[in-house]
């Protein structure tokens, strides 16, 4: 699948260079999962983007305008990637904001990673990186535009085998993978770390400890260093493209398949 793009509502590749996304990083995005047409967990993604122009004194778009404007880029897709960045818009030289804002909304459809069926089945390898995220409530959870850190990290390594980083805070603790969220079992009680100081509140995150809540399974959110998974008996990581893949190796650690992991790929059925 060729990638498609859709600037403001209409096809096109190019951005005013005084665009406050390209000068600043100023906005958001989310990454959604296409099945059938249609951008799965709409509302979620919808709601966390709201929260992230609320945290940036962003006005947010339309929900109404974004999701004719997505459908229009999911038509006739049956699996894919839908990308929305949202960002403050064409200003001046300065950090300071223009008083009167006029957002751009870019739409950009991708193909789904090939080797994503055999990530969920069979497990994927990690590694722990050595860039730290920087601890910032301000913008702890949301999706911002600024993700130097991520890029710093994944230039970490070049080996195919290896799918993802592990990323800790300045202070050593645990709190997500480069770009997913990552969780573990032990004793029958799931654990994930709070995105509280840094690190995004990935909407299958929040599906994911939902779903074990209903179940009656306990979940913790917890600040804790990444050794703790080698006391693990299953660990795996969520985004909204990969849905729920097991890790399966990370250094010296082997774990395997577990049944929780398995119990919730069968639920997630997107």
């Amino acid at each position: 699948m060729t990638a498609s793009v859709w600037i403001n509502g209409r096809p096109g590749r190019w951005i005013d260079v005084f665009d406050r996304g390209f000068q600043y990083g100023d906005g958001l995005f989310e990454t959604f999962l296409i099945r059938n047409g249609t951008p799965v967990l709409w509302e979620a993604h919808m709601a966390r983007l709201r929260r992230g122009c609320e945290r940036l004194a962003l006005p947010m778009p339309d929900p109404g305008l974004l999701y004719d404007e997505a459908l229009r880029a999911c038509a006739g897709v049956e699996a894919g990637v839908l990308k929305l960045q949202v960002t403050r818009g064409g200003g001046g030289r300065g950090y300071a904001p223009p008083r009167e804002v006029e957002a751009t909304r870019v739409f950009s459809r991708h193909a789904l990673p090939p080797a994503l069926s055999v990530w969920r089945q069979d497990g994927v390898r990690v590694r722990l990186c050595r860039t730290r995220l920087g601890i910032n409530p301000a913008l702890a959870g949301i999706k911002h535009c600024n993700r130097l850190e991520q890029v710093l990290a994944r230039l970490e390594w070049n080996d195919p085998a290896v799918h993802e980083g592990l990323m800790c805070d300045g202070e050593g603790f645990l709190v997500e993978a480069t770009m997913s969220n990552v969780f573990w079992v032990r004793d029958s009680v799931v654990f994930t770390p709070g995105v509280d100081r840094c690190g995004v509140a990935g909407v299958v995150r929040d599906w994911v400890m939902h779903r074990l809540q209903a179940w009656g399974t306990t979940v913790r959110t917890v600040r804790v260093k990444p050794t703790v998974l080698v006391q693990a008996e299953e660990v795996f990581l969520t985004n909204s493209v990969i849905g729920i893949v097991p890790v399966v190796a990370w250094e010296d650690g082997r774990w395997p398949v577990g049944p929780v992991t398995r119990r919730l790929q069968e639920a997630w059925r997107p």
